[in-house]
């Protein structure tokens, strides 16, 4: 009996034993079950995707670059931390910076307007007188016509200081306050320049019956920085005088001395680069003649030598140059000029001089500058052909115009144009002129008024139209 009942007990422990043994086996398959495959939980669940590598972004995730940066701040002790998104889990490796791709949305930055004295294309112009009753509307119709028809982008306007200052100090302002909005609303350039010393200025004992030089450099310097200073941006080249070897021009007690006109310069070039560097400072043009006495006039090369020799090129950055064609066109040099024996003005058949050639006169500056080592250009700052065709009769002295033709006024100015281009040594071109003929009430007397571009009755001649013409083919060329 003892033996059976201990059988009972040891066969019931095993039983208990197995049973626990079983359900802590079985408890402990499925903690681990779940505990490493949580899903197998949710029987909807999908079934979880491969990480994803960087090469295997959504093609759709927006790119790093594309992302605006924000400034994140520092987690605090009670902030919550967000987790990072796809892209920061796996960010696109770097672009080096030469291939980071530019925006097209945002524009290239502007080209600076490059200042006239950097601008050194090849430019037209044209000489205008103001409207001399101050009357703005009448100064609009002038520019207008120089801006939107002919398609000019420059105007030359003559400053007399000896009608703007005749008292020291006293500036009349009102010719250039006329001309200045003007230029401004038809979008002109100006190149003014500035001539003739008043009474006040001059030297002691100087002729004052005649045009000349201030006894003080600096006074004129003063002059042309009160004119820059009250018209900032407005003015883009100055010449300082005008056909300083005749004495018409430039009486002096000195006589025609380049040195002393050099000084001149100097002071003026520094006072308007003080204010304005950008201003194109221009060399008086000297007239060409054949008159070397050394009292009345200097021929213009020897004069070209002597400024040159003075420092002159050191003192601007354009030279200036003139020449009122004769009665030969602008492609002769003065050797090579065919005899007209119709010309009733015989000057370049009879007397062969450089002074009667538009080209040799050109070329001859030129190759000067080039000789003393420099390559500043020349600015034309007058030239043009004159023409008696419509007109009564010309001044003492002109007789050449009347062997002109409107019509051969109309083909020598266009050409000299392009000749002028083609050179290569020439910056600036005014042609003599635009409106002195109605000015003038287009009185024979009056030297300017067969170069006039308007003829009488207010009738533009055929020179008008073929500048028109030449300008706006020049314009297509250059896609301008």
């Amino acid at each position: 009996m003892v033996t059976r009942t201990v059988y009972r007990q040891i066969r019931g422990f095993v039983i208990i034993w197995l049973s626990i043994t079983l359900i802590v086996a079985v408890s402990t398959f499925l903690a681990i079950y779940f505990t490493y495959n949580p899903d197998a939980a949710d029987p909807g669940a999908s079934i979880p995707l491969p990480l994803e590598t960087p090469n295997q972004v959504a093609a759709d995730a927006p790119l790093a670059t594309d992302i605006a940066p924000t400034a994140t701040p520092l987690p605090t002790a009670t902030a919550t931390l967000i987790p990072p998104t796809a892209t920061e889990y796996f960010p696109m490796p770097a672009l080096e910076a030469t291939e980071e791709p530019t925006p097209t949305d945002t524009p290239a930055p502007p080209t600076p307007t490059a200042l006239p004295v950097d601008n050194m294309r090849y430019q037209v112009g044209i000489q205008v007188e103001h409207a001399p009753d101050l009357v703005p509307e009448n100064q609009d119709s002038w520019f207008n016509s120089v801006s939107n028809d002919l398609g000019l982008s420059w105007v030359k306007q003559q400053v007399r200081w000896e009608t703007m200052e005749r008292e020291p100090g006293e500036i009349d302002w009102s010719a250039l306050d006329l001309v200045m909005p003007s230029a401004e609303t038809f979008d002109i350039k100006l190149m003014l320049s500035i001539v003739t010393a008043p009474d006040w200025a001059r030297e002691p004992e100087a002729n004052l019956e005649r045009h000349g030089p201030p006894a003080d450099p600096q006074v004129f310097a003063s002059f042309v920085a009160a004119i820059v200073n009250r018209y900032p941006g407005r003015i883009h080249a100055i010449e300082v005088w005008n056909e300083q070897n005749i004495d018409r021009e430039w009486t002096s007690v000195n006589g025609l001395s380049a040195g002393d006109y050099v000084a001149l310069l100097q002071e003026t070039h520094d006072a308007i680069k003080a204010i304005n560097p950008g201003i194109i400072v221009i060399s008086g043009a000297l007239s060409p003649t054949g008159v070397n006495d050394g009292v009345t006039a200097v021929d213009d090369f020897s004069y070209m030598d002597q400024l040159i020799d003075a420092g002159m090129l050191e003192w601007a950055d354009c030279v200036g140059a003139h020449h009122n064609g004769y009665n030969i066109g602008p492609e002769y040099r003065y050797n090579e000029i065919p005899d007209d024996p119709t010309a009733f003005f015989r000057g370049p058949f009879d007397n062969p001089h450089h002074s009667w050639s538009f080209r040799s006169t050109l070329e001859g500056y030129a190759n000067r500058i080039r000789a003393a080592g420099k390559d500043t250009k020349l600015c034309v700052t007058e030239f043009g052909w004159p023409s008696a065709e419509d007109l009564d009769g010309v001044s003492e002295g002109f007789g050449f115009a009347l062997d002109n033709t409107l019509e051969e006024q109309a083909q020598w100015i266009p050409e000299a144009m392009s000749r002028m281009e083609d050179w290569e040594f020439v910056w600036l071109a005014f042609i003599w002129n635009f409106n002195y003929g109605p000015q003038a009430g287009w009185a024979s007397d009056n030297d300017n008024v067969a170069y006039s571009l308007i003829g009488p009755d207010f009738v533009f001649r055929p020179a008008y139209d073929a500048i028109r013409e030449w300008q706006r083919q020049h314009t297509a060329s250059a896609g301008t």
